[in-house]
């Protein structure tokens, strides 16, 4: 017979103690042969350890003990899994713990949450965790661009550390870095951080408050005021045009006058696909997903629109984007790095970036060519300011937007006139 006892060397009545128990120890051999029956039983083994029987013939090891005054129960494993002798072992842990004034229990919650915090507590852990929690609001490109900066140059820097122990210092080197070669990129990373370590905290990942500074990292007013490189005088765009429609890459080419007709994000318009057109109405209706604002965008297309889109179909015949990706590219469509890539090449580099159309549409066209700003706002999709225009003003300016493109495009075509002119459809053989 072997009785449990006070396993705490406390001699007072609600200090730690086992539940009393009187039972024989138990071998292997009564276990394997324990039958089950049509309702639970127990088997002990002393200092508070025993095994129920179940009537579905599964074996679970408990452990009853005291903490405190307070009887309480540990699950133990379940035989043969947990075999009589492990059952033992991790009875006299919990015998240890006890003695040292800790409950078992308790201590077994802290070690696994100890365990979670070291798998899912990396920055990159929790990166990727932020970035899957985030995406399905996000408009493709507000995703890709996340996607980007993180896979690019915050886990490379960053990945392996914990984000419990990140210090400010640690993340400012990388955006100090960034700020060099990437400095929009670097204001975006920043942003990502500052959500990053929220979403740690709130997976209990990072104590709570522990935030970063980070705000004076990346240069007093140098990023913070910064503004996408645009041209916006009329002979600058003359010559940006001429440069543009002599660019060698006809797919190239299109992209980026489509950019300057229609005034949309780069990544929206490298990305655009046959069934988003309805070509009777000249509209280009944009999905949801791609949009910032997540409502449907009608883009009213300018004929010189529709004479890319007619020279784009030798290069796409049953594909479904209109803009094929280049040799290299691994993307179903034309990468919108391309078109950053074409402009540097043409010189272009700090003066103009393919996100500057949109302000040169913005600036020029109200100020050269008299365009009301609610149809420039609603042709570039910028969201509705207050809180109550955004949910009242659905208007579109459908018709007017119509005139107001066809408007804006033939005044750059008549800026591209400074110069030679290389039409569209030439230098069909010599696609990517």
């Amino acid at each position: 017979m072997v009785s449990g006892g006070n396993f705490g060397g406390n001699r007072k009545e609600d200090a730690i103690t086992w539940h009393k128990v009187t039972t024989m120890a138990l071998t292997d051999t009564a276990i394997r042969e324990s039958k089950p029956a049509s309702k639970p039983y127990k088997k002990g083994d002393g200092g508070g350890l025993y095994i129920e029987i179940r009537p579905n013939g599964a074996k679970w090891w408990r452990l009853r003990y005291r903490f405190h005054g307070k009887q309480k129960l540990l699950s133990m494993g379940v035989y043969p899994h947990v075999g009589l002798k492990d059952a033992r072992r991790r009875r006299d842990e919990a015998k240890k713990l006890l003695a040292e004034g800790k409950d078992p229990s308790t201590h077994r919650q802290e070690t696994k949450e100890a365990e979670r915090r070291k798998l899912e507590g990396t920055f990159a852990r929790c990166a990727e965790s932020w970035l899957a929690k985030r995406k399905k609001d996000w408009a493709d490109e507000t995703r890709r661009k996340a996607e980007y900066t993180v896979h690019k140059y915050l886990n490379p820097a960053l990945g392996n550390r914990p984000i419990a122990d990140l210090s400010s210092r640690d993340v400012a080197k990388v955006l100090e870095q960034m700020d060099e070669v990437a400095p929009n990129l670097a204001k975006k990373a920043r942003q990502y951080v500052h959500s990053i370590i929220q979403h740690a905290m709130r997976q209990g990942l990072r104590e709570d408050g522990k935030v970063l500074m980070l705000d004076g990292v990346l240069g007093k007013g140098k990023n913070d005021t910064a503004h996408i490189p645009a041209i916006t005088h009329p002979e600058g765009v003359g010559e940006l045009l001429r440069a543009i429609n002599s660019y060698e890459s006809p797919v190239i080419r299109a992209a980026l006058l489509m950019c300057a007709y229609t005034a949309q994000r780069p990544g929206i318009v490298a990305s655009m696909r046959w069934d988003e057109l309805v070509l009777d109405s000249r509209e280009w209706r944009i999905p949801p997903a791609k949009m910032k604002t997540r409502h449907t965008h009608i883009v009213s297309l300018p004929k010189q629109a529709l004479d890319l889109l007619e020279a784009m179909r030798p290069y796409t015949a049953g594909r479904e984007y209109v803009f094929p990706p280049l040799a290299r590219q691994k993307t179903p469509h034309l990468h919108r790095d391309a078109l950053s890539k074409a402009l540097r090449s043409m010189g272009f580099s700090g003066r103009h970036a393919t996100h500057g159309f949109r302000a040169m549409l913005r600036t020029l066209g109200r100020e050269r060519l008299g365009i009301d700003s609610e149809i420039l706002e609603a042709q570039l999709a910028h969201a509705k300011r207050g809180e109550v225009q955004a949910a009242y003003d659905r208007t579109a300016f459908t018709e007017a937007r119509r005139e107001a493109m066809q408007q804006w495009a033939d005044w750059l075509d008549k800026l591209a006139e400074g110069g030679k002119v290389v039409p569209i459809r030439e230098g069909m053989a010599d696609a990517d």
